[in-house]
């Protein structure tokens, strides 16, 4: 088993070619897996990808922000692998979409080099990065919801030959298992699920021992300061601006509504203005650093953004999120893949969260008013979610491997194999049953 990692490359698009890339991305939307441009289903460790225009815009300043375009896959490590993979299956592919960008090789220039070398240059490095549960690969996604309906249709075809419920919850459990061992497309599934490498999961302890260490090294020192980091976060909260207006026109929302709701999950893309100054600047990053952290090392089994500290109940219809801070530091651009619509994403994050949205999208242009960072803020829900539809963008493509599957359905379908070969007692075999 490995784990998953993220790769986002974002391109300067040339300047009279934005019409013909976005036309070229409508194409492509139209049949997202097995289209002739780019067929991403082609792509063996693609979780979920997605392709978006950042249209041009202005900082703080009035400064003209060239539009780009971003390629974003969260995929099974390792990444080089998935470069490799780009370049080999679907390379000519790569050249139609990014030959629209500055600096692209020209056509008698490119080769597997050159385009392998034009990705890593235009390679950018996420702040925070979640994954729903680590370790978790496509194939096994597959093979696990494959296992489950086959489970399901045996018990469905056996039921005119068996009354199940005269049948002791042992006995039922030993049919399945007989299915599986005589049945050889399914034999894998009498073993546990394999674990990340060794050397990962050691990369991985001491990455959290020496990030825990540094934090427990800097708090004295942010204790002795954070009367003044305080009072200047009070001061700057009192003179923030908030948007008033932030009403979006009809043809903004049909642009957005036309890519949302089709299957069980969903996509989401934003992106907006880092509030100017240091403070905000060092805020900011360092608070991406703890939540990617936290999503790194204890957040990492199918609940994102911390716990409800009154509830104990997190988030847990999130598949894959990034936060990437862009253009210089002057934006942060935030992707995230989920269940269910927009509106009740929005709700989840409200009702259980909404300390973590403030205390980071916070520094953002515009957000609703908070206080010492994660009071207020998300909490006036009109104000948020009107701020949240403001600053989505349109992704004109989105891919996903599995697109009938929950993040529920696939931490269950996870269980069921589990519970195949693990010794469970009576209790342990009933709940085992009611997962199907």
């Amino acid at each position: 088993m490995t784990h998953q990692v993220a790769l986002t490359v974002i391109a300067k698009i040339k300047l009279r070619e934005i019409n013909a890339l976005k036309h070229l991305l409508g194409l492509i939307s139209e049949d997202i897996g097995q289209n002739k441009i780019i067929p991403l289903a082609k792509l063996s460790k693609i979780h979920f990808a997605r392709f978006l225009i950042l249209e041009e815009a202005k900082d703080l300043k009035g400064n003209i922000l060239r539009p780009s375009l971003v390629f974003s896959s969260n995929i099974d490590a390792p990444l080089e692998g998935h470069l490799q993979e780009l370049v080999e299956v679907v390379g000519e592919s790569i050249d139609q979409i990014f030959s629209h960008c500055e600096g692209y090789p020209i056509a008698g220039e490119r080769t597997r080099q050159s385009r392998l070398a034009y990705l890593r240059a235009h390679q950018i490095k996420s702040q925070a990065f979640y994954v729903n549960t680590v370790g978790r690969p496509v194939k096994q996604i597959h093979q696990e919801a494959k296992l489950r309906d086959q489970i399901e249709s045996f018990l469905d075809q056996q039921q005119t030959k068996h009354r199940w419920w005269d049948w002791s919850t042992k006995d039922i459990r030993k049919a399945i298992q007989d299915l599986i061992r005589g049945e050889k497309t399914l034999t894998w599934a009498e073993n546990p699920a394999a674990e990340p490498s060794l050397v990962w999961r050691v990369k991985e302890t001491l990455h959290f021992l020496f990030g825990t260490l540094l934090i427990l090294a800097l708090l004295p020192t942010f204790l002795l300061i954070s009367p003044i980091f305080f009072a200047i976060l009070r001061y700057k909260e009192t003179k923030d601006a908030q948007e008033n207006d932030l009403r979006l026109s009809k043809q903004e929302r049909g642009n957005l509504a036309l890519r949302e709701d089709h299957v069980v999950q969903n996509q989401f893309s934003a992106v907006g203005l880092i509030k100017p100054g240091w403070f905000r600047q060092i805020t900011v990053r360092v608070l991406l650093w703890l939540v990617n952290f936290t999503c790194r090392h204890i957040f990492n089994k199918g609940n994102l953004a911390g716990i409800d500290l009154l509830s104990l109940d997190g988030v847990d219809t999130i598949h894959f999120a990034r936060w990437i801070i862009i253009d210089e530091g002057r934006r942060l651009l935030f992707c995230s893949n989920y269940d269910g619509s927009l509106e009740s994403y929005m709700n989840d994050f409200i009702n259980k969260v909404a300390w973590g949205l403030n205390a980071v999208f916070s520094n953002g242009v515009g957000y609703p008013k908070t206080r010492w960072l994660v009071l207020d803020g998300a909490k006036d829900e009109q104000a948020f979610k009107a701020f949240i539809r403001q600053h989505q963008i349109v992704t004109q493509v989105w891919y996903t491997a599995y697109p009938q599957l929950t993040a529920v359905n696939i931490g269950n379908n996870a269980q069921i194999r589990a519970g195949i070969s693990q010794h469970l007692n009576q209790p342990e075999t009933e709940e085992w049953l009611r997962r199907f």
